[in-house]
C-alpha cells in the first residue's frame, strides 16, 4: 500500500498539469484568436512586409501582430442629377434621374489590401469616402451612356440603359466590385428649369415643344374621334332602341288581333251554340204544341165518340122501355150531356194557355 501511494500522487499530478494546460490554451485561444464575422475580412500585421488577409480567423499575439477589421459588405451609392445639372441625352433633351449603384469590396486578400491602402479599413464601408472616391466617375458613366440615347428610348429601355453604364464603368473600381445598378427615379426635366441661352437646352425646349405639339394634335384627334364614336355609338342604340319599340309595338299589336280574332270567333260560337238551343227549345215547345192539340183533339172525339154511343145505347132502350121511364131516361141523359160540357170547357181553356 505504501509502495503504489506514490503512483497514484504522480498520476494526479499529471493529470492536473493536462488540464491546466488545456485550460491554458482555451485562455489563450479566448483571448488571442479573433473570430471574424460575416461581411468582415481582418487585415494582420506581421513581421512580414505584407499584411495577411483572413475571412474566418486568425491567431494575433499581443506585439508581434497588429490586427484591422473592414467591412466588405454590400453598400449603396446614388447619384442624383435634376435641374440644370439633368442628364442630357442624344437628341439634347435633358432628363432628371436618379440612379442606385451597389457596391461591396471584392472578397479576395489583393483587392482588401487594395481598398485599405486607398481608403483605409475603417472607411471602406463609410459611403461618404466611397462616394467621394467614385461620384465623379459614375457622374462621367452617366453623362457617356446618356448622350448615346434619345430621351424616349431612355425612358422605355432602361435595361439597356443600365447595361450600358456597367459596361462603360468596367471591373476597375479599386479593390470594389459593382454588384448591381438600379434607376430609382426617371422623368424628363422640366422646360422651366431649362437654360434658353444654353445651345444644348434650347435645342431640348425645341424638342419638348415639337413633341409635345404632336402630342397635342395627336391627343386632339383621340379625344375627337372618342367624341364621333361616342355620337355614333348613340345614334345607333337609338335606332337600335327605337327599332326594339317598334318590334315590341307590331308584336303587341299582333297580339291584340289575334286576341280580339279569338274573342270575336268564341263569340260568334257562343251566338251560334244559342241560336241552336234556341231553335231547339222552340222545337221542342211546337212538338209539345202539337202533342198537346193532338191530345186534346183525341180526347175532344173520345168524348163525342162516347156521346153518340150513349145516344145510341139510350135510344136502343127507350125503344124498349115505356113512356114514363123513357121520360127518365132522356132526363138522366141530358144531366150526363150537361155535365160532359162542363168538364170539355176547363180542357180547352188549358189547351189555349199552354202555348204561351
Amino acid at each position: 500500500m505504501s509502495e503504489s501511494t506514490p503512483v497514484f500522487l504522480m498520476i494526479l499530478t499529471v493529470v492536473g498539469i493536462l488540464i491546466l494546460a488545456l485550460i491554458a490554451i482555451a485562455a489563450l485561444a479566448k483571448a488571442f484568436y479573433i473570430k471574424v464575422e460575416q461581411g468582415t475580412a481582418l487585415i494582420k500585421n506581421d513581421t512580414s512586409s505584407r499584411p495577411k488577409v483572413f475571412f474566418t480567423g486568425a491567431w494575433v499575439w499581443p506585439v508581434i501582430h497588429k490586427k484591422e477589421l473592414m467591412k466588405i459588405s454590400l453598400i449603396t451609392l446614388e447619384v442624383d442629377r435634376r435641374g440644370k445639372d439633368g442628364l442630357i441625352c442624344a437628341d439634347n433633351m435633358r432628363a432628371d434621374i436618379t440612379v442606385a449603384f451597389y457596391l461591396r469590396v471584392n472578397e479576395t486578400p489583393e483587392d482588401v489590401l487594395k481598398v485599405a491602402k486607398s481608403l483605409g479599413a475603417s472607411r471602406a464601408s463609410d459611403k461618404h469616402a466611397v462616394n467621394e472616391l467614385f461620384n465623379a466617375k459614375f457622374s462621367e458613366a452617366l453623362k457617356s451612356v446618356g448622350k448615346q440615347i434619345e430621351f424616349v428610348r431612355l425612358f422605355q429601355d432602361r435595361q439597356d440603359f443600365r447595361d450600358k453604364i456597367i459596361q462603360v464603368i468596367g471591373n476597375d473600381l479599386n479593390g470594389y466590385v459593382l454588384e448591381d445598378v438600379a434607376i430609382d427615379y426617371l422623368e424628363q426635366t422640366p422646360k422651366s428649369s431649362l437654360d434658353p441661352h444654353n445651345i444644348l437646352d434650347a435645342e431640348g425646349i425645341r424638342k419638348i415643344t415639337e413633341l409635345t405639339a404632336q402630342q397635342n394634335v395627336k391627343t386632339n384627334m383621340l379625344e375627337r374621334d372618342e367624341e364621333l364614336a361616342i355620337k355614333k355609338k348613340n345614334v345607333e342604340t337609338t335606332e337600335a332602341m327605337l327599332e326594339l319599340e317598334r318590334q315590341q309595338k307590331d308584336a303587341e299589336a299582333r297580339q291584340a288581333r289575334e286576341i280580339a280574332t279569338i274573342q270575336a270567333r268564341e263569340q260568334a260560337e257562343t251566338k251560334r251554340v244559342q241560336e241552336e238551343e234556341r231553335k231547339k227549345a222552340e222545337s221542342a215547345t211546337i212538338q209539345v204544341d202539337q202533342e198537346l192539340q193532338v191530345q186534346t183533339e183525341n180526347q175532344k172525339r173520345e168524348v163525342e165518340v162516347a156521346g153518340q154511343n150513349r145516344q145510341r145505347a139510350v135510344a136502343i132502350e127507350q125503344e124498349k122501355l115505356p113512356a114514363p121511364a123513357i121520360w127518365k131516361l132522356s132526363r138522366a141523359s141530358a144531366k150526363s150531356k150537361f155535365s160532359a160540357l162542363k168538364r170539355k170547357k176547363p180542357s180547352k181553356l188549358s189547351a189555349r194557355k199552354s202555348p204561351t
